[in-house]
């Protein structure tokens, strides 16, 4: 088991430039204004707890509009995962995103600081709610509805996606940045191979702890921060999707997060596939997996995500 988690950390850190990067290196700008694409930064000036100003330091938010005559008013912000120590930022992010788009939703995709780069949790959660935040404090710009705000995450992004769900906080009123007057929960999740136990001290599957070195500290950071503890009747409705014989994300974690859910009284669906690897995106032409956006497109109408709502929508495409 221990030379089989070895091949997995080594896999996972080996994954090719087009698949995931260590740094965001989103530069903020609108130089891609052509191509519908914009990039900015989650804050102003210094982000909290910044070790530096390089662009392992600053989380930024990419924003994709929709297809031409497709918007519906409706938000995606995605967080692509890689362990904390990278990001997907191709298969569980521009593929996503541009999946969304072509279905009428504003995508964003979050370059969250890493943990590789020394920004253990909390603060990826930081930045995952103020990216919440700042699109509901922009919806009139952004042309979408503050209530229809889904956040998608895989694998680590899922489990981010999934504490954004459920450690979400209200906005202050009285502050200054209208930005934090926002609430950061958000109203739909979506869950690919989440990695809700990421820290586990069983060293047979992919952990937090080990990767990261904080064995010592483990049961203090599983009990702050694992996504199932902390559901509650307002966690956001849920759908998730698992495969069987992952190896990296056992699909325990998984049902153990549904399992909450239910017992919550929130609703969600949730698919699982009798096979396929971690880390397969959208499918990636496996003929079984690949049907998993198509269910996931019916649960967002059953949600009304895919109407059009003509008043956030305004005059613009």
């Amino acid at each position: 088991m221990k030379q089989f988690f070895v091949f997995l950390i080594a896999g996972l850190l080996a994954i090719p430039a087009g698949y995931g990067q260590t740094a965001s290196c989103a530069t903020p700008g609108d130089n891609n204004a052509f191509l519908g694409i914009q990039t900015i930064r989650l804050w102003p000036g210094t982000p909290p707890e910044a070790k530096g100003d390089t662009c392992n330091d600053i989380p930024a938010l990419s924003i994709f509009d929709p297809r031409e005559g497709t918007a519906n008013g409706s938000a995606v912000i995605i967080f692509p995962g890689g362990g904390y120590s990278i990001l997907a930022g191709d298969l569980e992010g521009r593929e996503v995103a541009d999946w969304f788009t072509a279905r009428g939703f504003r995508a964003f995709i979050l370059s969250y600081r890493l943990s590789s780069n020394g920004y253990l949790l909390p603060v990826p959660l930081l930045d995952a709610r103020r990216a919440i935040q700042t699109v509901r404090a922009r919806a009139d710009d952004y042309h979408i509805n503050p209530n229809r705000i889904a956040v998608i995450g895989f694998s680590a992004g899922g489990h981010l996606a999934a504490l954004a769900g459920t450690q979400f906080v209200p906005g202050n009123p009285d502050a200054d940045d209208p930005i934090d007057r926002a609430s950061s929960r958000p109203d739909f999740l979506v869950l690919g191979y989440p990695w809700i136990d990421a820290f586990s001290s069983d060293s047979s599957h992919l952990g937090y702890c080990q990767v990261f070195h904080v064995m010592g500290r483990c049961e203090e950071l599983r009990a702050a921060y694992s996504p199932d503890l902390f559901v509650t009747k307002d966690t956001p409705p849920a759908f998730i999707y698992h495969t069987f014989n992952d190896r990296a994300v056992p699909v325990e974690q998984s049902l153990r997060f549904y399992e909450a859910l239910v017992k919550a009284g929130v609703p969600s669906e949730m698919h699982i596939f009798s096979s396929g690897p971690h880390g397969t995106g959208l499918g990636k032409g496996d003929p079984a997996l690949d049907q998993w956006p198509n269910l996931l497109e019916n649960w967002l109408r059953a949600q009304g995500l895919l109407t059009v709502d003509r008043a956030a929508v305004g005059a613009k495409p």
